[in-house]
């Protein structure tokens, strides 16, 4: 195999599972499978261009958006689907509640693990704006889930 076939499939390895996963929450399992799949794609037709990015996977991750279509309805894959435990049980369905900007702050940076940065770039805002989604999301959530303190 050659050196940039290489250097992509190392790049898939670490790439499609964030992609994954950012994804599920706005498309639901099925779809980010297939978004994932879309954007990969790009990335291998355009890769000279997407490894000399800061943030290829947030670039990605906007490919994908913008080639799958959303749901009606957002599916959150299950909890135990993405590996994680022991989940509060009324959080799935207070993130749907949420409004998708805050969904998408909130999902990024607490289930994906994504910098503020990361984040902005991926769903095309400024990092404070990240920010103020994600406090509001939050904010939103412990009402609703009726937490007194930021556990």
């Amino acid at each position: 195999m050659g050196t940039a076939a290489t250097e992509f499939e190392e790049f898939v390895n670490v790439a499609r599972p964030r992609l994954m996963r950012a994804l599920a929450a706005s498309r639901g399992l099925d779809r980010a499978e297939d978004g994932t799949a879309e954007a990969l794609s790009f990335a291998w037709e355009h890769w000279d261009g997407v490894r000399a990015m800061a943030n290829p996977v947030g670039y990605l991750y906007r490919v994908a958006v913008s080639r799958t279509r959303p749901r009606r309805t957002v599916v959150l894959p299950a909890p135990e689907a993405i590996g994680a435990t022991e989940v509060e049980p009324g959080l799935v369905p207070a993130l749907l509640a949420l409004p998708n900007g805050q969904r998408a702050a909130v999902w990024l940076i607490y289930g994906c693990a994504w910098t503020y940065a990361e984040a902005a770039e991926a769903i095309g805002i400024s990092v404070s704006a990240v920010g103020n989604q994600l406090r509001r999301g939050l904010d939103r959530l412990r009402k609703e889930l009726e937490v007194e303190t930021h556990a």
